[in-house]
């Protein structure tokens, strides 16, 4: 038999993919209905299992608040216990009843009534029973008609609402758990309940419908007052909380039905498929062999006979041995064109700028470069353009092939430009945003300079005019010999570090070489320092050291990269001093605001720029720093803080979060104030009032650990053991019995 490629190409796939399908349309026919209509009613449940467990959740929470709220509180103990006319406790509870309220999503209103005169106090103030717009509700309650828990949906409404609000109810007597002095109603929107259905179910492909237990309809999701119309029901949840029951499932004409019909006519399309590939594969082999046809032709053309067997018919080992005598040519080719032109060029002109490997370098130029006739003593010069705010913009802006263009167009721009002016460039990307062009010195050294900055000036302005890019040129010394070319690369990469202080698009370098000094870091924390402090003492000098750090910038003409780290240095310094006095100050050197100031400090291109920026900014913080300074005097709050913490520090709740709460002001900044004023932490303090407290006790009293534990703060005796044998060297049981024993000796 022939082994032609074409029985090759027909054979080698055609089997596994004849049984690749007939197995996977099998598989799916069998499997895909039943495993979709589970997974789909697992979904539901899961789903319709996580919307009453968030419901009941949400309801619980906000029963237990104002339970927390009402047991904690003691204006509700006394505004029950009190005689009829004491407004002092009335006005307190209003007041715990309008926190209570400030979820106005859920929560409509909470009331009290008082058994005593048969008023109801709400967050607004006190009401007659008898003027009350939900009286009959309350008499209802009062009658015993209604059992505790949430009660059915009703219709409420008070004096400020024009229609009524449907909500569901539940009371509590009071005092808590049993009284009988009152009663605590709590009403919450449903609403607020329907719009935590409506986000969680999806109304394009399932639906929810709540029932009350006479199975009355309370909300379909996502109905807008409708009826629900047609569905598959998967799902029926029951909450004992609420008493309603839940009824999810899918809705007609989406995936659910759709997959049923799609199981039943993929066979159909399965078997279309099959033949159709079938016809595909016997095409596209044949149209794909006709080029294979044709090489095999010409091969043949050519005699190539085996040794032994005449003409070979395997058309593989055919190709084989055509190649292999192909490859063997294209190899001696490639021995004497094994390097590329333009790459030796590039590595050429690399190492002529880092004065590597200059060996018969002026013969390499002649050779490779576009540069012509050099004589052996010739000089040079190179200029490097920068492509300026390369990253913000130029690569935002343009896209990779653009930005490849616009290159070789900037490249071509500057030589044809360079040309014009007589003189002769060789030009080369050496970074991503900087070409560097080597010029032979054909005149004096003024006049060359004047040359090279005038090409400079007209290729920035017409790149600037036609291309909208901006750019910056430093030139450098001039080169005596190629082998000095480096010196030259070198001063025109320090010129370009410099465009801050000298503000300007075109660098010249004298023949000096770069400054290579350290910065002088202590010198300039110093002044930072002093900067700092003059800021944190509210004093207006602070613009003279900021002056003064920007004149040192100046007088030691500083790179660019070293100013922008010093005045972020700066920033990070100052913000760490002044960023705990508030929060609003704290958004001044973090998030969003700090990220714009760097960023606008970054794209400056003057140190005037770059001052006029930072003064700018510093003095709106300065502003908000003398209107907090000015309105938190510290040292009367600290005194005001440890005198209370002296007075409470047995209240177990006591932490840097409550005296924040109590003195409105940051946790940070109530520690800052602290430490600052009594050099020590607040921790150290309360514990050490504790434990002084805790030492009497234990001496005093015959109290057990765990009451003495309870009157100095603590919750339980471990905690309290484990930190008095921390602080004092010993259990509180050892402390006690040595020190009375030592008394008793005495």
């Amino acid at each position: 038999m022939s082994r032609t490629w074409y029985r090759r190409l027909l054979l080698s796939y055609f089997p596994i993919f004849l049984i690749t399908v007939t197995i996977l349309i099998f598989i799916a026919f069998l499997f895909v209905n039943e495993i979709s209509r589970a997974e789909t009613k697992k979904a539901d449940r899961i789903t319709n299992n996580y919307l009453v467990e968030s419901l009941q959740r949400t309801l619980r929470e906000i029963e237990m608040g104002v339970l927390k709220e009402v047991e904690s509180n003691p204006g509700y103990k006394e505004y029950f216990n009190r005689d009829v006319g004491d407004t002092t406790s009335m006005y307190a509870v209003a007041a715990s009843l309008r926190k209570l309220s400030g979820n106005p999503d859920f929560i409509k209103s909470i009331y009290l009534y008082r058994q005593a005169d048969q008023s109801i106090l709400t967050q607004n103030g006190l009401n007659e029973l008898q003027t009350f717009a939900d009286k009959a509700w309350v008499e209802k309650v009062l009658s015993g008609q209604q059992e505790q828990g949430w009660m059915p949906v009703r219709e409420y409404k008070d004096m400020f609402d024009k229609t009524p609000v449907r909500v569901i109810s539940m009371y509590k007597r009071m005092p808590l758990p049993f009284g009988s002095q009152g009663v605590l109603f709590i009403n919450v929107k449903i609403s607020g309940i329907e719009r935590v259905v409506d986000e969680m179910v999806d109304g394009q492909i399932s639906f929810v419908e709540i029932r009350d237990r006479q199975g009355n309809t309370i909300y379909n999701a996502h109905a807008n007052g409708e009826s629900r119309g047609g569905g598959k029901v998967l799902n029926t949840i029951h909450s004992e909380t609420l008493g309603w029951t839940f009824v999810s499932g899918i809705k007609d004409g989406n995936l659910f039905g759709w997959v049923s019909v799609i199981s039943y006519i993929w066979v159909i399309l399965g078997l279309i498929t099959v033949t159709g590939a079938v016809v595909y594969i016997i095409y596209i082999t044949r149209k794909n062999y006709k080029p294979i046809q044709v090489m095999m032709n010409r091969i043949e053309s050519l005699q190539l006979r085996n040794a032994e067997s005449g003409f070979i018919r395997d058309e593989m080992k055919l190709i084989e041995n055509t190649l292999e005598s192909l490859i063997n040519h294209t190899l001696d080719y490639e021995k004497q064109h094994k390097e590329n032109l333009l790459l030796q060029r590039s590595r050429l002109f690399m190492d002529i700028l880092q004065g590597e490997r200059m060996d018969c370098i002026l013969q390499r130029m002649e050779e490779l470069g576009p540069l012509s006739g050099i004589p052996q003593r010739a000089r040079f010069a190179v200029v490097i353009a920068e492509i300026n705010r390369y990253d913000a913009v130029f690569q935002n802006t343009y896209s990779k092939g653009d930005q490849n263009t616009l290159k070789f167009a900037l490249m071509n721009v500057y030589q044809d430009l360079a040309r014009n002016a007589e003189l002769q460039g060789w030009a080369e990307w050496v970074t991503t945003n900087r070409v560097a062009i080597i010029f032979p010195v054909t005149a004096s050294d003024a006049e060359m300079r004047e040359k090279m900055r005038i090409v400079a000036d007209d290729c920035r302005d017409w790149v600037e005019k036609h291309l909208r890019i901006s750019l910056s040129f430093g030139i450098g010394s001039m080169a005596e010999g190629p082998e000095a070319i480096r010196d030259s690369y070198r001063a025109a990469e320090a010129a370009l570090q410099h465009k801050l202080l000298v503000g300007e698009s075109i660098i010249m370098t004298g023949g000096e070489s770069a400054r290579t000094d350290l910065i002088e870091t202590y010198k300039y924390m110093q002044m930072i320092a002093d900067f700092v402090r003059e800021f944190r003492m509210s004093s207006g000098n602070w613009r003279l050291r900021l002056e003064e750090i920007f004149d040192s910038f100046q007088s030691d003409f500083m790179k660019d990269d070293d100013i922008r780290s010093l005045i972020q240095a700066l920033l990070q310094m100052l913000g760490r001093e002044v960023a705990v006095m508030s929060e609003e100050l704290q958004r001044e050197f973090a998030g969003e605001k700090a990220a714009k100031r760097q960023q606008a400090l970054k794209e400056a291109e003057s140190i005037g720029q770059l001052k006029a920026l930072l003064f700018g900014d510093l003095t709106d913080v300065f502003r908000t720093y003398v209107s907090v300074s000015e309105t938190k005097s510290y040292r009367a709050m600290v005194c005001e803080m440890k005198q209370y913490i002296e007075e409470n520090f047995t209240n177990p709740d006591l932490s840097l979060k409550h005296l924040s709460d109590r003195f409105q002001v940051s946790g940070k900044y109530a520690s800052y104030l602290f430490k600052t004023e009594f050099e020590m932490k607040f921790v150290d303090f309360l514990m050490e009032l504790r434990m002084k407290e805790a030492e009497k006790l234990l001496l005093e009293t015959e109290d057990p650990l765990q009451e003495i534990a309870r009157k100095v703060g603590y919750a339980n005796s471990i905690t309290f053991g484990r930190v008095f044998k921390r602080i004092v060297g010993m259990t509180p049981g050892d402390y006690r019995r040595i020190k009375r024993f030592t008394l008793t000796r005495e």
